[in-house]
Formats: C-alpha cells, structure tokens, sequence
C-alpha cells in the first residue's frame, strides 16, 4: 500500500480531542505523518505536547514544527508534562515551524495531505511566503459548523477554528484549490462511552495510557463546562473525523457546497461562495466507532 505523506496542523493542548485524533493517526498503516505542525497559542507548549505523544508511540522519526506564538493562558495540561520540554525529543525540532513546512510541501514530489485540526495562523502565513504550496496541498480539516451546530443542534454556531483568527480561514479558503471539511454536522456527536470506551480504559497499550492519562489531567483542569468524565466516557473527539477524511470517506456523505465565512464567524452556504467538499452527514457512524476503537487498542 502506498502511504498518503500527511502533517498535522495542530492546537494540540486546549481541548483534549487534539491528542485522541494524533494517537489515531499515528495507528493509521495508509497515513504517513512527516511533520506535526503546532498552530495558535503558546506553540512550543504544543509541541512538547505532542512530542511526548510521539515518544509514547515511538515514533521520533516525524518531524514537530513550532508555528507562530500567541498568548496563551489555557496550558490544562502542563501538569501532564511533569518537567517534559520540547528539548528531550530526539526528532527534528524546527523553531520556524512555518518555514519548514512550507519547505516539506515545496520539495515533495506528490500531493501533501494537510489535516488542519485547528484555526489557521500558520497556513495564512504559509501561503503569504510561498503561494505556490496551495497548488501541492490536499487540504482536509475541522472547521465550520454547516446546518447543525455544537452537541448536533438543529442550528448551526460560530465553530472555534473559524471563530479565532477569522481572517487566517478566509485567507485558506479563498486561496487553496482543494478543500474537504468535516463541520460540526458530523464531528459534533462522536463520543465514546460504554463498552467501548472500557475497552479503550482499559489498554495497557503505552501511547493510549498516555492518552488517558493526559485526557485525566485535561479533565481536572478545563476551565469550560464539559459532559465528560475520564471513568465512564469521552468528550467530543472532532478531530478524528479530520483524520479519518485524510485517507477514506465511505461512511460519510460528501457534498460540494459553497461557502461563505461571515463577520460573525460563521459558515454559511452560499452560492456565490468558497467551494469545499463538506462531510454533512454520517452514513454509519457506528462504524466508524468500531473502526476507531479497534485501530486504537489493536483489536
């Protein structure tokens, strides 16, 4: 089989679901992961984040690029880090994580997947050095919110990774050829609990224990309201519907829609709009469960 070469781009460290869909990745045999790429907030928090994640696969070959620094007061999961930096990873660290990026894309010889599981201060600022990546990238990401909204609501929201840096999305999305989103209308109502999240509990696996272990500290700590509770089920996991796009799309239901990014955030179709190919509805998302559960704990 040939691997898809994919980077992540992530705000791995705010909400938890960030660090469920890096541990799916990295048990995906079709995605190839080169880089992770940390986006918004305090970025060099992120990638000692992840790099801890891809210590606990062993997987220090995939390169972690530090993107573009904001201020950054929601580090719910330094506690988890127990003195781990950025420093201890012996993979490749790039400072500029941008540059290096934009440089992986321009010396691939094929298509590069980009799974944007976040807003999008990096991309932007990609683009604005080398237009040129937006004719070599296949863009897959959790943004938008559709016709349905947060926890499956019948109206749609202002979705986060649209909502912060409004300006970096439209800039993506009016700039990038080839577009497929995963809105709130699918990725806002999967959950694990029962059962299978027992089975997920209960791995000795080294990557899911830390996932666990990171989900218990996020949990204590978040300063949001949650419907969650580390013993009995997750939270929302978004991102690893991102994921899941990056390599097959059978058990969803893909639309060509145009969009329009509003002042106020929001996604709303639009005839005279960007054009994506939008995940709306789930054909089986059980399936897709099942699928998941097992690609985790290797069963």
């Amino acid at each position: 089989m040939k691997k898809i070469p994919v980077v992540l781009d992530t705000d791995i460290g705010t909400d938890i679901d960030d660090q469920w869909a890096l541990a799916y990745l990295l048990r995906c045999p079709e995605l190839d992961l080169k880089m992770v790429l940390t986006d918004t907030g305090d970025t060099t928090y992120r990638a000692a984040l992840a790099a801890k994640m891809l210590i606990a696969a062993n997987r220090q070959d995939v390169e972690i690029g530090i993107g573009i620094p904001f201020e950054d007061n929601q580090k719910f999961m330094q506690e988890w880090l127990d003195g781990f930096d950025i420093d201890k990873y012996s993979g490749k660290v790039h400072k500029d994580g941008v540059k290096a990026f934009v440089d992986f894309v321009m010396s691939s010889n094929e298509p590069v997947t980009l799974i944007c599981i976040s807003a999008m201060p990096n991309m932007a600022a990609a683009l604005t050095i080398e237009p040129r990546i937006a004719e070599k990238i296949r863009f897959v990401g959790m943004q938008g919110s559709i016709y349905k909204g947060y926890g499956g609501k019948e109206e749609p929201d202002a979705e986060s990774n649209v909502k912060y840096h409004n300006d970096a999305c439209i800039k993506v999305f009016n700039t990038l050829k080839d577009i497929t989103i995963t809105p709130l209308d699918t990725c806002g109502i999967v959950k694990f609990e029962g059962e299978q999240y027992q089975n997920i509990l209960k791995s000795s696996d080294p990557l899911i224990k830390s996932l666990i272990d990171s989900y218990k500290i996020w949990y204590k700590n978040v300063t949001w309201q949650i419907d969650c509770n580390p013993e009995f089920n997750t939270s929302i996991l978004f991102d690893t519907v991102a994921v899941y796009l990056a390599y097959e799309e059978k058990l969803l239901e893909i639309k060509d829609i145009k969009i329009k990014i509003t002042s106020d955030d929001m996604t709303i179709p639009d005839k005279n709009g960007i054009k994506v190919r939008a995940a709306l509805k789930w054909k089986d998302i059980n399936k897709f469960k099942e699928m998941l559960v097992k690609r985790l704990i290797g069963k």
